[in-house]
């Protein structure tokens, strides 16, 4: 029994040298290229609970993917960039306020893809209706279908677009498809999607697969999170929505009758070939296919639209396989150089420091600033740490709109001024700014800001104000869990 004592009163030190070397290790490494909001989140775990810390930091701590992809959407994006000079893709135009010129030509930098005039889009906020038109667009098809989901499921809803797939495949069409590993995994008909695809001949792959035993690991939560359809080169569809039902095939979002609100554009002109580039891009890291030489279709050889109120369109991909985080730079840009109003549209909206600061700054400048999102949640940490920001957005006069359950507002766009609108796959939070493999599309085009205003207004009348007076009414236990969330977020 003494000796037992004994042991334990040596084992105590040892315990509290390991922990103050995690301690000071961490001190040295964690603040290291990382935000000072998640290096001092990772810092207090790892004080408060030193040994789940440093397994939770080793596990999910790094943002970016491994050096060898990194490198390959360097290679890519320098051969994206001789094929612009070649072809003398980039628009320029005079009548472009100087900022907003400065805006494409960040875009540019950071990702290679220009901005094209001569472009067309339409959108198409009806759920089954984005489905059925994406399987229209396929059943024109004549040379290559090239599909890019996070999540791909074959259900009730999607059964239209899958037979669209197969009729394709049977005039000999080639259709390729890439779908996220992670989430499409974890859905319980993910079994009988793949003997579909298989069964139909659709071509398709991984992505970001998680096979530590074959070689192939990342950090597990950095997920590509795009949504991309392309058919022959000349017609293509990107948002927020995924090819499953609108329930996500869930039990549990069955039970409390949840439904995904959504909002998908269909693009023809030259931007088309940007959008097939985002895909070429990932099917080549994927796969090590190079299909840039047979089923790449340049920009100068789509048709361009010549109709007075063509827009202008820049394709802006980002995720943790670039340097930084494209699409942040490129929202806190547009809010920053809008001058009269801000319409943000996010299912997920837990943003950092800089888009706080640039979306109260547009109030304080005097522009009309509203934010629509979901009444209700369906993940519960992103619901709560995203209500945390309600408080000091309403104070500085951001009008919150709440879309009505059961519905999920999973729409991800926003609008500038009355000619400026962006839409993509991006929400505004800390996982899309930093985790998730993303796509945004920016247009400039008076009809098309139009078309996403009638959307904006249909949420307005489908749901209700949050006023600063009912949310000061919250109960502190709701408080408390907001706050919460809201640290454990910057966990990244």
């Amino acid at each position: 029994m003494a000796a037992s004592i004994l042991d334990q009163s040596a084992l105590w030190p040892i315990i509290l040298l390991v922990v103050f070397a995690i301690d000071i290790v961490a001190l040295f490494v964690i603040p290291r290229g990382r935000k000072p909001t998640a290096a001092m989140a990772w810092l207090l775990l790892i004080f408060l609970l030193p040994f789940v810390g440093i397994l939770l930091f080793l596990l999910i701590g790094s943002v970016r993917l491994p050096k060898s992809r990194r490198d390959e959407q360097a290679r890519i994006d320098g051969l994206i960039r001789g094929a612009v000079d070649a072809q003398g893709l980039r628009t320029d135009e005079p009548d472009w306020p100087r900022w907003f010129q400065r805006v494409v030509q960040q875009n540019e930098l950071l990702t290679a893809l220009p901005a094209t005039d001569g472009n067309e889009a339409s959108l198409f906020p009806d759920y089954q209706g984005s489905i059925d038109a994406m399987a229209a667009e396929i059943d024109t098809a004549h040379a290559f279908v090239h599909v890019e989901f996070f999540i791909v499921a074959w259900d009730d809803t999607t059964r239209g677009f899958f037979a669209a797939m197969e009729r394709a495949v049977a005039r000999g069409v080639t259709v390729r498809l890439l779908a996220d590993y992670v989430a499409t995994r974890r859905l319980g008909n993910c079994t009988a999607t793949l003997a579909e695809l298989d069964r139909i001949g659709v071509e398709w792959a991984w992505m970001l697969p998680v096979m530590p035993l074959k070689g192939k690991y990342q950090r597990p939560d950095l997920r590509n999170h795009r949504k991309i359809v392309v058919v022959d080169g000349r017609a293509a569809f990107m948002g927020s929505q995924n090819l499953i039902d609108r329930t996500y095939d869930s039990p549990k979002n069955i039970k409390r009758g949840l439904k995904w609100q959504e909002l998908m554009t269909r693009l023809t002109g030259p931007v088309v070939t940007a959008v097939n580039a985002v895909f070429l891009s990932d099917w080549l890291i994927e796969t090590g296919q190079d299909l840039s030489t047979i089923e790449h279709v340049p920009a100068t050889e789509v048709a361009r639209s010549t109709a007075p109120d063509a827009l202008l369109c820049q394709v802006v991909p980002s995720g943790p396989g670039y340097d930084t985080e494209n699409n942040l730079r490129l929202f806190l840009s547009l809010i920053y150089g809008a001058t009269e109003k801000v319409i943000l549209t996010s299912p997920y909206f837990v943003p950092d420091e800089a888009m706080v600061y640039a979306i109260t700054t547009a109030c304080q400048r005097g522009l009309e600033v509203q934010l629509f999102v979901s009444e209700i949640g369906d993940q519960g940490l992103v619901y709560h740490a995203q209500r945390s920001y309600y408080s000091a957005l309403l104070e500085a006069g951001v009008k919150i709109f709440l879309y009505p359950a059961p519905f999920i507002l999973h729409s991800k766009h926003f609008s500038i001024d009355d000619d400026i609108a962006v839409i993509g796959s991006s929400n505004m939070d800390i996982r899309s700014f930093s985790l998730n493999m993303e796509v945004s599309l920016l247009v400039r085009g008076a009809s098309f800001v139009a078309e996403m205003r009638e959307v904006e207004q249909a949420y307005r009348d489908a749901g209700r104000e949050l006023t600063l007076r009912e949310w000061r009414d919250q109960p502190g236990k709701a408080t408390f869990l907001d706050g919460l969330a809201r640290l454990t977020s910057a966990l990244n």
